[in-house]
Protein backbone atom coordinates (compact mmCIF):
# COMPACT_ATOMS: atom_id res chain seq x y z
CA UNK A 1 0.00 0.00 0.00
CA UNK A 2 1.29 3.70 -0.77
CA UNK A 3 2.17 5.83 2.38
CA UNK A 4 -0.44 8.51 2.95
CA UNK A 5 2.65 10.92 2.04
CA UNK A 6 5.75 10.67 1.02
CA UNK A 7 7.76 13.82 0.66
CA UNK A 8 11.39 14.80 -0.20
CA UNK A 9 11.40 18.99 -1.37
CA UNK A 10 14.01 21.09 -1.13
CA UNK A 11 14.76 25.11 -2.20
CA UNK A 12 16.01 28.27 -1.08
CA UNK A 13 14.65 31.03 0.36
CA UNK A 14 16.24 34.26 0.30
CA UNK A 15 15.77 37.34 2.07
CA UNK A 16 18.23 39.92 2.94
CA UNK A 17 21.08 39.23 4.72
CA UNK A 18 19.92 35.65 5.01
CA UNK A 19 19.24 32.12 2.78
CA UNK A 20 17.28 29.53 3.97
CA UNK A 21 18.04 26.14 2.83
CA UNK A 22 15.05 23.24 3.10
CA UNK A 23 15.58 19.84 2.66
CA UNK A 24 13.06 17.75 4.05
CA UNK A 25 12.22 14.62 3.66
CA UNK A 26 9.96 12.10 5.20
CA UNK A 27 7.32 9.29 5.13
CA UNK A 28 3.68 9.01 6.93
CA UNK A 29 1.56 5.83 6.84
CA UNK A 30 -1.07 7.82 9.45
CA UNK A 31 -4.18 9.53 8.65
CA UNK A 32 -2.93 12.65 10.25
CA UNK A 33 0.82 13.91 10.90
CA UNK A 34 1.94 16.97 13.20
CA UNK A 35 5.02 18.80 11.81
CA UNK A 36 6.68 20.15 14.84
CA UNK A 37 9.38 22.69 14.99
CA UNK A 38 10.65 25.59 16.56
CA UNK A 39 10.05 29.29 14.46
CA UNK A 40 11.68 29.91 11.12
CA UNK A 41 12.39 25.66 10.77
CA UNK A 42 11.03 25.47 7.65
CA UNK A 43 7.65 23.96 8.88
CA UNK A 44 5.17 26.30 6.70
CA UNK A 45 7.81 26.43 3.80
CA UNK A 46 6.89 22.82 3.81
CA UNK A 47 3.20 23.18 3.61
CA UNK A 48 3.63 25.31 0.85
CA UNK A 49 6.03 23.17 -1.05
CA UNK A 50 3.52 20.57 -0.68
CA UNK A 51 0.90 22.94 -1.74
CA UNK A 52 2.56 24.06 -5.10
CA UNK A 53 2.71 27.55 -3.56
CA UNK A 54 6.81 28.24 -3.38
CA UNK A 55 8.70 28.31 -6.11
CA UNK A 56 11.94 26.36 -7.81
CA UNK A 57 11.23 23.07 -5.35
CA UNK A 58 13.07 20.39 -6.62
CA UNK A 59 12.45 16.28 -5.22
CA UNK A 60 8.89 14.56 -4.84
CA UNK A 61 6.11 14.92 -3.16
CA UNK A 62 3.29 11.72 -3.23
CA UNK A 63 0.37 11.07 -2.03
CA UNK A 64 -1.43 7.89 -1.63
CA UNK A 65 0.95 7.01 -4.61
CA UNK A 66 -0.30 10.35 -6.29
CA UNK A 67 2.59 12.26 -7.64
CA UNK A 68 2.41 16.20 -7.29
CA UNK A 69 6.10 16.97 -7.67
CA UNK A 70 8.78 14.59 -8.95
CA UNK A 71 11.55 16.63 -10.37
CA UNK A 72 13.02 13.87 -11.89
CA UNK A 73 9.94 12.88 -13.96
CA UNK A 74 9.44 16.27 -15.15
CA UNK A 75 5.90 16.63 -12.97
CA UNK A 76 5.09 19.66 -11.02
CA UNK A 77 1.81 20.46 -11.04
CA UNK A 78 0.06 23.61 -10.44
CA UNK A 79 -1.59 24.32 -7.30
CA UNK A 80 -4.68 24.36 -8.59
CA UNK A 81 -4.50 20.75 -9.96
CA UNK A 82 -3.20 19.01 -6.73
CA UNK A 83 -6.07 18.26 -4.34
CA UNK A 84 -4.72 19.98 -1.82
CA UNK A 85 -6.70 21.94 0.59
CA UNK A 86 -4.94 24.38 2.82
CA UNK A 87 -5.99 25.97 6.16
CA UNK A 88 -4.24 29.33 7.24
CA UNK A 89 -2.74 30.39 10.76
CA UNK A 90 -5.61 33.32 10.35
CA UNK A 91 -7.95 31.42 8.59
CA UNK A 92 -7.68 34.33 5.31
CA UNK A 93 -11.29 34.17 4.48
CA UNK A 94 -12.41 36.86 2.02
CA UNK A 95 -13.96 39.60 4.23
CA UNK A 96 -16.29 40.88 1.26
CA UNK A 97 -17.53 37.14 0.83
CA UNK A 98 -20.35 35.91 2.89
CA UNK A 99 -20.19 32.13 4.50
CA UNK A 100 -21.64 30.40 1.49
CA UNK A 101 -19.58 32.81 -0.78
CA UNK A 102 -16.15 31.87 0.72
CA UNK A 103 -17.00 27.98 0.66
CA UNK A 104 -18.03 28.38 -3.02
CA UNK A 105 -14.41 30.18 -3.75
CA UNK A 106 -12.92 27.16 -5.39
CA UNK A 107 -15.57 25.17 -6.69
CA UNK A 108 -16.28 27.59 -9.36
CA UNK A 109 -15.08 30.65 -11.28
CA UNK A 110 -16.22 33.90 -9.44
CA UNK A 111 -19.09 35.09 -11.15
CA UNK A 112 -20.06 32.09 -12.74
CA UNK A 113 -23.23 30.49 -11.31
CA UNK A 114 -22.74 27.39 -9.57
CA UNK A 115 -23.72 24.11 -11.14
CA UNK A 116 -26.32 21.77 -9.79
CA UNK A 117 -23.73 19.23 -7.91
CA UNK A 118 -21.78 22.54 -6.65
CA UNK A 119 -25.02 23.94 -5.11
CA UNK A 120 -24.87 20.51 -3.36
CA UNK A 121 -21.63 19.93 -2.45
CA UNK A 122 -21.98 23.31 -0.94
CA UNK A 123 -25.62 22.78 1.11
CA UNK A 124 -23.97 19.58 2.71
CA UNK A 125 -20.73 21.21 3.91
CA UNK A 126 -23.03 23.44 5.38
CA UNK A 127 -25.34 21.59 6.97
CA UNK A 128 -21.52 19.30 7.87
CA UNK A 129 -20.25 22.28 9.92
CA UNK A 130 -23.87 23.61 11.26
CA UNK A 131 -23.23 26.54 9.40
CA UNK A 132 -26.84 27.03 8.47
CA UNK A 133 -28.08 30.45 10.18
CA UNK A 134 -24.36 31.99 9.23
CA UNK A 135 -24.47 31.36 5.44
CA UNK A 136 -25.42 34.41 4.47
CA UNK A 137 -23.24 36.21 7.39
CA UNK A 138 -19.55 38.08 6.50
CA UNK A 139 -16.12 36.61 8.52
CA UNK A 140 -16.35 39.91 10.65
CA UNK A 141 -19.19 38.86 12.83
CA UNK A 142 -18.21 35.25 13.04
CA UNK A 143 -16.83 33.93 16.70
CA UNK A 144 -13.08 32.50 16.64
CA UNK A 145 -14.81 28.82 15.87
CA UNK A 146 -17.67 29.98 13.32
CA UNK A 147 -13.81 31.24 11.30
CA UNK A 148 -12.25 27.76 12.06
CA UNK A 149 -15.57 25.93 11.02
CA UNK A 150 -15.96 28.12 7.63
CA UNK A 151 -12.29 27.87 6.91
CA UNK A 152 -11.79 24.03 6.78
CA UNK A 153 -14.82 23.78 5.53
CA UNK A 154 -13.61 25.89 2.35
CA UNK A 155 -10.62 23.51 2.36
CA UNK A 156 -12.70 20.69 1.67
CA UNK A 157 -15.15 21.54 -0.56
CA UNK A 158 -13.30 20.81 -3.55
CA UNK A 159 -12.53 17.21 -1.74
CA UNK A 160 -9.06 17.55 -1.31
CA UNK A 161 -6.83 14.37 -1.35
CA UNK A 162 -4.88 15.81 1.37
CA UNK A 163 -5.49 18.40 3.86
CA UNK A 164 -2.88 20.80 5.76
CA UNK A 165 -3.64 22.58 8.45
CA UNK A 166 -0.98 25.66 9.39
CA UNK A 167 -1.09 26.50 12.92
CA UNK A 168 -4.49 27.36 12.86
CA UNK A 169 -4.85 27.64 16.68
CA UNK A 170 -2.07 29.39 17.49
CA UNK A 171 -3.55 33.26 17.33
CA UNK A 172 -6.15 32.21 19.83
CA UNK A 173 -5.71 32.46 23.83
CA UNK A 174 -5.81 29.83 25.75
CA UNK A 175 -8.93 29.33 27.21
CA UNK A 176 -10.24 29.18 23.39
CA UNK A 177 -7.50 27.89 21.95
CA UNK A 178 -8.65 24.58 24.19
CA UNK A 179 -11.97 24.27 23.19
CA UNK A 180 -11.37 25.01 19.59
CA UNK A 181 -8.59 21.91 19.43
CA UNK A 182 -11.36 19.76 21.17
CA UNK A 183 -13.76 20.75 18.14
CA UNK A 184 -10.86 20.39 15.40
CA UNK A 185 -10.18 17.20 17.04
CA UNK A 186 -13.84 15.90 16.46
CA UNK A 187 -13.84 17.78 12.79
CA UNK A 188 -10.71 15.76 11.39
CA UNK A 189 -12.07 12.60 13.49
CA UNK A 190 -15.46 13.22 11.19
CA UNK A 191 -14.26 14.08 7.99
CA UNK A 192 -11.58 11.17 6.88
CA UNK A 193 -9.02 13.29 5.09
CA UNK A 194 -5.37 12.30 5.66
CA UNK A 195 -4.11 15.74 7.23
CA UNK A 196 -0.19 17.32 8.05
CA UNK A 197 -0.78 19.67 10.87
CA UNK A 198 2.01 22.52 11.57
CA UNK A 199 2.42 23.52 15.40
CA UNK A 200 4.87 24.32 17.45
CA UNK A 201 2.03 23.41 20.72
CA UNK A 202 2.38 19.45 22.66
CA UNK A 203 -1.26 19.88 23.39
CA UNK A 204 -1.85 20.06 19.76
CA UNK A 205 0.17 16.89 18.72
CA UNK A 206 -1.54 15.38 21.72
CA UNK A 207 -5.25 15.67 20.64
CA UNK A 208 -4.66 16.12 16.80
CA UNK A 209 -1.92 13.71 15.61
CA UNK A 210 -1.18 10.11 15.10
CA UNK A 211 2.46 10.54 14.18
CA UNK A 212 4.91 13.64 14.59
CA UNK A 213 7.50 14.87 12.07
CA UNK A 214 10.30 16.98 13.55
CA UNK A 215 12.11 19.48 11.45
CA UNK A 216 15.07 22.16 12.58
CA UNK A 217 16.68 24.57 9.87
CA UNK A 218 15.40 23.03 6.90
CA UNK A 219 15.69 19.25 8.19
CA UNK A 220 14.04 16.49 9.53
CA UNK A 221 15.77 15.41 12.72
CA UNK A 222 12.69 12.88 13.74
CA UNK A 223 10.18 10.87 11.92
CA UNK A 224 7.96 7.88 12.02
CA UNK A 225 9.45 4.65 10.15
CA UNK A 226 8.71 4.45 6.90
Amino acid sequence: MNPVLDLHVQTTLHSPGRSFVLDARFVSQTARTALIGASGSGKSTVLMAIAGLASQVRGHVRVAGRALLDSASAIDLPARERQVGLVFQDYALFPHMTVEQNLAFGLYRHGKRASDAEQARIDALVLQFDLQALRGALPRYLSGGQRQRVALARALAPQPQLLLLDEPLSALDTQLRIRLRAELAEMLERVQVPTLLVTHDPSDVEALAQSVVQIDAGRVIGAPAA
